[in-house]
């Protein structure tokens, strides 16, 4: 009898210790996306590009900070800081509008080019690229899972395994569904540019990593060639994000190239 119960007591044990990933696999992630999608709200990232070339890989850039969406999963706000890349730390907070956008950049390449000391902000507007490619850097990650759409797509073309799924899609495949890559200069660069992902779901069904690959058949010269890997962390899903402007008093629309001074603005 004693060993008889013993057994029972483990195989309750064993079913009991399952019911977390059962759970992740039974829910919705869409669902469970839509729920938390609020006006004002947003999510944490924790990002980190690594360049590969042949058998060498090194660490490009890290990225940490707030995105904030709408009720649609659109990114209207970003306020992210970099590190590792060519010119240092950089932080940059971006606001988008119905027609373009306005950017501040602090740091990185801005800093060596300012104009007036004191000011520790360059402000950029009207720029339809803002928080894409231009503002962070050709080696974000394309995927982006604040977008129901996109999830959905993603979910869809890729196989699931309790709280991981993985799957590619096509560069073509990812604009015909997401904003954020429509938005992005990648999205003219090579139709059948394929990316890998891999989605890992929380318990509470909501993504809480992305992992992509993706090898570049187009843009500029310098990435042309280049497989990247981009691994992002998404966590406090729904929670309150404030993005403000810089104080206009440490902003300037000016930079200075070669004793030239002028207002310039990023290509978009």
């Amino acid at each position: 009898m004693r060993k008889m119960i013993t057994a029972l007591v483990a195989c309750g044990a064993l079913l009991t210790a399952a019911a977390p990933v059962q759970a992740v696999a039974a829910k919705d992630p869409v669902r469970a996306l839509k729920a938390v999608l609020a006006a004002g709200g947003g999510v944490h990232i924790t990002e980190t590009t690594t360049l590969m070339e042949g058998t060498d890989e090194r660490a490009e850039r890290r990225r940490e900070g707030d995105l904030r969406f709408n009720a649609k999963g659109e990114i209207v706000a970003l306020d992210i800081t970099t590190t590792g890349g060519e010119y240092g730390r950089e932080r940059v907070i971006g606001f988008n509008h119905d027609i373009g956008g306005t950017a501040y950049r602090s740091g990185g390449l801005v800093a060596e080019l300012r104009k007036h000391r004191g000011k520790t902000w360059w402000k950029d507007s009207h720029q339809l690229h803002l928080w894409y490619t231009v503002l962070l850097g050709d080696d974000l990650q394309l995927v982006n899972p604040t977008e129901p759409a996109t999830l959905a797509a993603l979910l869809k073309n890729g196989q699931r395994s309790e709280s991981i799924v993985s799957g590619r899609i096509t560069f073509k495949k990812l604009r015909e569904v997401s904003v954020w890559f429509d938005g992005s200069a990648h999205s003219s660069w090579g139709d059948d540019t394929e990316i890998s992902y891999t989605l890992t779901l929380s318990p509470a069904g909501l993504v809480s990593r992305v992992q992509s690959t993706y090898t570049l058949t187009g843009g500029p010269e310098e990435v042309v060639g280049k497989t990247l890997h981009i691994d992002t962390h998404y966590s406090k899903w729904g929670g309150k994000v404030s993005i403000k402007a810089p104080d206009p008093r440490d902003t300037t629309s000016e930079l200075c190239s070669e004793d030239i001074c002028r207002v310039l603005r990023l290509p978009s």
